[in-house]
């Protein structure tokens, strides 16, 4: 369970000051689980409703939905009351709803707090930023980290490295094809289906498909869109490309990091450097067991380095620093976290000792705040998987 999380939420859902909690992120990383067990916590009056699997959903179901939730709290109406909506991008013009609802309530004195579940970023923060502005205050969720993993089902390092963060497929780990077979129908699948191809217009599905299959094998690796559209033997267009890899993104299932400048339309410019947001992901494009990853030490190492920028990603949605990667030539750091004013540089290191010649040439160029080596002479990786990257600024 993730714990900070779920204290946050409680917090916020019991103080008296009324505002729409937004609650989103990639599927199965526990939002519903989390509001369900604070339901059950605080033994508020509540009703619980979700959009997920209701075919061509509209408003009329929201506006329903939330005239229901009205009718139960006349039956207490000094008392709080908490209306729960989850999946809720999946409703046409939601927020515009939720706008006229939240407001009728608001003038009519009504106390009826509202909580909003969804696993698409992209649609979530659009109907926020149209219709919502000042009404709400919202916490992504982000895929489970080391800690979360290790306290919940005492995974080990090399099983995360392996299996990633996500807590549905933690007792399939000793069965490598069973897993693979989960994570690929029931996450993956559920995810480009039900919160992308339904969501959003994509006119060439098999090639969204086919980018998050190849993008995740290169996971930690930096490709140009050209060199991806000759793997994907595509002649599309690169722009479409481009939207369909901000889709994914979206989605919590991969993303490009933009190599750092210092000038922002040169970032936007840059190649992008492959990352998914689950080592999971990357993973169940091989066939390899984790004894047979292990061994290929070159694989091994790959993994690694996407487990680094995984937890990175991850904990970059929650706390707000931005991530990215640097090279010029052959010299490359890893990656570079900028918070505020300050930056940090970060290279990855899983096997033996060398001497890291872009750190040097990045340190004279930028002067950051602070650089580590994350591994083989440096942070070893326990330590790293158990930080919050965020203690990094504070050197």
């Amino acid at each position: 369970m993730k714990r900070t999380v779920y204290k946050v939420v409680k917090k916020r859902l019991e103080e008296p000051r009324k505002f729409i909690q937004v609650l989103f992120g990639p599927r199965q990383v526990g939002k519903t689980t989390i509001v369900t067990q604070l339901l059950d916590e605080l033994n508020v009056p509540h009703l619980f409703a979700t959009a997920d699997d209701i075919a061509g959903i509209d408003t009329e179901w929201l506006r329903t939905t939330w005239n229901r939730a009205r009718l139960e709290h006349q039956k207490n109406p000094s008392a709080d009351f908490l209306l729960v909506i989850d999946e809720v991008q999946k409703v046409q013009n939601w927020s515009e709803v939720v706008k006229k609802e939240w407001d009728n309530d608001t003038l009519n004195h009504r106390p009826i707090k509202v909580a909003l579940l969804g696993s698409s970023s992209l649609l979530i923060q659009k109907g926020l930023s149209e219709s919502l502005a000042g009404r709400f205050e919202q916490i992504y969720i982000t895929h489970w980290s080391f800690t979360e993993m290790r306290e919940a089902f005492g995974t080990s390092l090399d099983q995360y490295i392996m299996y990633g963060g996500y807590p549905g497929a933690a007792e399939l780990m000793d069965d490598t094809q069973r897993w693979r077979n989960y994570i690929r129908q029931s996450l993956v699948e559920a995810t480009l289906s039900k919160d992308i191809l339904m969501l959003t217009q994509v006119n060439k599905p098999v090639l969204l498909r086919r980018l998050f299959d190849i993008g995740s094998s290169f996971s930690a690796q930096i490709l140009s869109l050209n060199k991806i559209q000759g793997e994907l033997q595509e002649k599309g267009n690169l722009t479409t490309l481009g939207g369909y890899l901000n889709l994914l993104n979206s989605a919590g299932l991969l993303c490009g990091l933009s190599k750092y400048s210092g000038n922002v339309i040169q970032q936007r410019a840059s190649k992008p450097k492959l990352q998914v947001h689950n080592n999971a992901l990357m993973t169940i494009q091989s066939q390899k067991s984790l004894d047979e990853a292990k061994a290929d030490t070159a694989y091994w190492g790959r993994l690694t380095e996407s487990a680094v920028g995984a937890h990175l990603l991850n904990f970059s949605k929650s706390e707000g620093f931005e991530l990215y990667y640097w090279n010029e030539n052959s010299k490359e750091v890893d990656f570079v976290l900028k918070y505020g004013e300050k930056v940090v540089a970060l290279e990855v290191k899983s096997g033996t000792h060398s001497f890291n010649e872009g750190m040097a040439v990045f340190n004279r160029l930028f002067s950051p705040s602070a650089s580590f080596v994350i591994g083989t002479d440096g942070i070893p990786f326990e330590d790293f998987f158990t930080t919050n990257p965020m203690d990094f600024f504070k050197i």
